[in-house]
């Protein structure tokens, strides 16, 4: 009789990390899908950068093969709350929420961020990229929607070489998309996400303590109450 000591290797996947709820609970659920992750976080002028080492905890504490943190200031631009001098709206309500594209959107954000996704990707052989979007409880945005996700990956298939010519075609997983943010709290902490590593605040102090008022802040704290669980965060005193 013979065995075989070969190792199986992993399937690599691609995934965009913010350091908030959803992308955390993403590169979990990567992760228990068997997948080596590969975290993808973008430090592009926003206000909240704090963020950015809420991306780093998470990526450490959650085992990403690697984490790349790329810089590209979108402030030459502006035209969103987060990259300009305008401000992030506050105390609005689930109704106000719901309706229309806040200026907390960035333009073009998760295109800007799925093309280095999709460069790495292929450098790295791997057909699949995750990202946290949301279709539910969310704030609005187009490129969060279904129908922009689908459009991107038939075209990344074809613009790219590994599409093109690649026996198999890039993938663009997006599990948490028909979730509420109760839902995505209770499947990160059914993975093990400890919570207290990440920041979802549009308007954090410098030492990263969220504001507690923002929309995603709001969206956050409804959905840690209607999971019935205690949301770790530290919020900003009075």
């Amino acid at each position: 009789m013979s065995f075989d000591n070969t190792l199986a290797v992993m399937k690599r996947a691609v995934v965009l990390l913010s350091g908030g709820v959803d992308s955390t609970t993403t590169l979990a659920v990567a992760r228990e899908r068997g997948f080596e992750t590969y975290a993808l976080t973008f430090r592009y002028g926003q206000r909240h950068a704090v963020e950015v080492e809420a991306a780093r905890r998470v990526a450490l504490a959650l085992g990403a093969a690697r984490h790349e943190v790329l810089a590209i200031d979108l402030r030459a631009f502006g035209g969103s709350a987060l990259t300009a001098d305008i401000d992030v709206p506050k105390d609005r309500s689930a109704a106000q929420i719901g309706k229309g594209i806040p200026v907390t959107y960035v333009p073009a954000r998760n295109t800007r961020s799925f093309c280095p996704a999709l460069a790495w990707a292929e450098v790295l052989g791997a057909q699949d990229i995750f990202i946290g979007v949301n279709a539910l409880d969310y704030s609005g945005y187009p490129d969060c929607r279904p129908e922009y996700i689908g459009a991107f990956e038939r075209m990344a298939n074809l613009a790219t070489k590994a599409g093109v010519e690649g026996g198999q075609k890039l993938k663009i997983h997006t599990p948490l998309i028909h979730l509420t943010k109760a839902e995505i709290v209770a499947e990160g902490v059914a993975l093990g996400v400890d919570f207290a590593l990440t920041l979802s605040c549009y308007d954090p102090t410098p030492d990263g303590a969220a504001c507690g008022r923002c929309d995603a802040c709001v969206l956050r704290r409804r959905g840690f109450e209607h999971a019935g669980l205690a949301d770790p965060t530290r919020y900003r005193a009075g």
